[in-house]
């Protein structure tokens, strides 16, 4: 077994893979411990950028200093390429300034020669109301950001009436340690305004659950049946080869999509979903299976077992089982991915567990597109969910590659 071991950890497909795997199932199971939040908890806005959120009731009510920054400038840097753009047009067309002498890069410089030459009563003449209106305000815009002075709380005195209590200067700072409620949304909110990132952990951990639920049943219906097929031959072979060809005649997503559909979103729990997938999934491995048993049954070793009178089973898993169980083992890995791509597809079509109680990968991909993540410019709802899909089948897929270079003697170096 350890010589086994070193052989297989020596092939650096399978190391690599199993690393990415292993990190990623470690960091399901101890993230929980630190962070108890509910992944399901709507704590946040629709899709909150990612970044530390502090409590603006806190920041009022916290020490705060006067430190010598320019602020305007930092706000005025806020002015998108397409604003600052558009106002070098309207200063080349109708503040008689020549396009040499501006750049659109120096926004002080251009702000200032904005507030010198733009009036909304000038004449300009080509444009719309409804780009004039534009223009009105982008410079209310500007302003704001330029005219930004003193801010004053106020409290409400015995009569209800408002008061003012201290004015905050726009260079007035506070420490953000000193806040003591803040929330960091490492990966933003999603539509729900759930934290993905807690969310992601916990639906990576329910797709590998489903993964591997999937996997073992669709191994084991395989693995039973191939071994069956391949050894025995005859009548029951010809029966369980009819059946696997019907299964595989028919694509194993249409019946994976129509039994789904058919049981229901109110009873498809994690379980079943996983269930269906295997129950869909076996047919490749019980047709690999055979094909290895068939090149097996007549081996010498098989034949004295036959003729010692050993049992059907016996000779199955003493003298074939072992032989195949390097195969088995790769089907097995290729089923658990295959059952977490299967499930992916399902919840995008809106059949995947019930969307109430659990989060996995393909539900949160299926709440992304629904809620137009994408056009709202909010790649953190479905870029790491993506990212995660990928790395669980790549890792995955470098282990059977791996396995496979290990055990297979063509490929062997």
């Amino acid at each position: 077994m350890n010589n086994l071991l070193k052989q297989v950890f020596r092939s650096s497909r399978f190391t690599i893979g199993f690393v990415i795997f292993i990190i990623m199932f470690i960091t399901i199971i101890f993230y929980p411990l630190f962070v108890r939040d509910d992944p399901l908890a709507m704590i946040g806005g629709l899709f909150n950028k990612p970044g530390t959120y502090i409590s603006v009731s806190d920041v009022l009510n916290t020490d705060y200093i006067d430190l010598k920054i320019d602020t305007s400038a930092a706000k005025l840097k806020s002015i998108s390429i397409e604003d600052r753009q558009s106002m070098a047009d309207w200063l080349v067309k109708f503040g008689n300034i020549k396009k040499s002498e501006i750049n659109i890069n120096d926004i002080a410089a251009l702000v200032k020669l904005w507030n010198e030459n733009y009036s909304a009563a000038a004449a300009q003449t080509g444009l719309l109301y409804a780009e004039k209106q534009q223009y009105i305000r982008l410079n209310n815009q500007i302003n704001k950001l330029i005219n930004s002075g003193d801010q004053y709380i106020a409290t409400k005195d015995d009569n209800g009436q408002l008061v003012e209590k201290d004015p905050v200067s726009p260079r007035a700072f506070v420490n953000s340690k000193d806040i003591i409620n803040k929330k960091t949304f490492v990966l933003g909110t999603d539509n729900f305004g759930r934290d993905v990132l807690t969310e992601l952990v916990a639906a990576t951990g329910t797709s590998l659950k489903i993964g591997l639920v999937a996997g073992t049943i669709a191994t084991f219906i395989g693995l039973l049946l191939g071994l069956l097929a391949g050894y025995v031959g005859g009548t029951l072979d010809d029966f369980i080869l009819f059946i696997t060809n019907l299964f595989t005649v028919i694509p194993s997503f249409i019946l994976l999509v129509l039994i789904s559909f058919s049981v229901g979103q109110s009873a498809r729990g994690v379980m079943l979903t996983a269930s269906i997938i295997g129950l869909t999934s076996w047919p490749w491995t019980a047709r690999s299976v055979r094909s290895q048993v068939i090149s097996l049954r007549n081996r010498d070793h098989v034949n004295l077992s036959k003729l010692s009178g050993h049992s059907l089973h016996k000779i199955i898993f003493t003298d074939i089982l072992p032989y195949v169980a390097s195969y088995v083992v790769m089907a097995f890995i290729l089923q658990i991915s295959s059952g977490i791509l299967s499930e992916a597809q399902l919840s995008m079509l809106g059949l995947g567990p019930a969307t109430t109680k659990v989060s996995t990968l393909g539900l949160m991909m299926n709440w992304a597109m629904q809620y137009k993540a994408p056009i709202a410019g909010a790649w953190w709802a479905f870029l790491p969910v993506i990212l995660a899909i990928t790395l669980i089948s790549f890792s995955l897929n470098l282990m059977n590659t791996g396995l496979d270079q290990v055990f297979n003697p063509q490929l062997r170096d």
